[in-house]
């Protein structure tokens, strides 16, 4: 039986939403890479999934796009890469669903504004020396 992706408190993704699909890995490993498919990628249809939110969906969607996936070649057993690619779909989702953190305004040191204070002067002569000189 699947379990469940539990991304928070209040969301819980049911496995039965979730698209796993299997096929070979890539580089090494003899004859045994060569039959088993132990490549597991792992997608979930952020846009026509019932169990999200409204509020979960619209935030997915802007940072991950209508589809979420996870792949996983890492181990010889398909049954861990399916454990790891689905670790990392997990995470992803929260990370995603993740509030970014409030920035605290600062103000800039004295030097900060000293130096682009000087900038601005230099600018300043620079573009007054490539005027033409006033006749008077």
């Amino acid at each position: 039986m699947a379990v469940p992706l539990r991304l928070s408190e209040e969301i819980e993704i049911p496995a039965a939403e979730l698209l796993i699909r299997t096929s070979r890995s890539s580089g090494s490993g003899g004859q045994h890479a060569n039959v088993t498919e132990s490549r597991v990628e792992v997608s979930f249809d952020i846009a026509g999934s019932p169990s999200l939110p409204e509020w979960a969906r619209e935030r997915l969607m802007e940072r991950l796009g209508r589809n979420a996936i996870a792949i996983a070649q890492d181990e010889r057993s398909q049954l861990r890469n399916r454990e790891i690619a689905t670790e990392r779909l997990a995470r992803r989702l929260r990370d995603a669903l993740a509030r970014p953190p409030r920035r605290h305004a600062t103000r800039p040191s004295r030097a900060a504004r000293e130096r682009r204070l000087q900038e601005k002067r230099q600018a300043s002569e620079r573009k007054s020396s490539r005027r033409p000189p006033t006749v008077e």
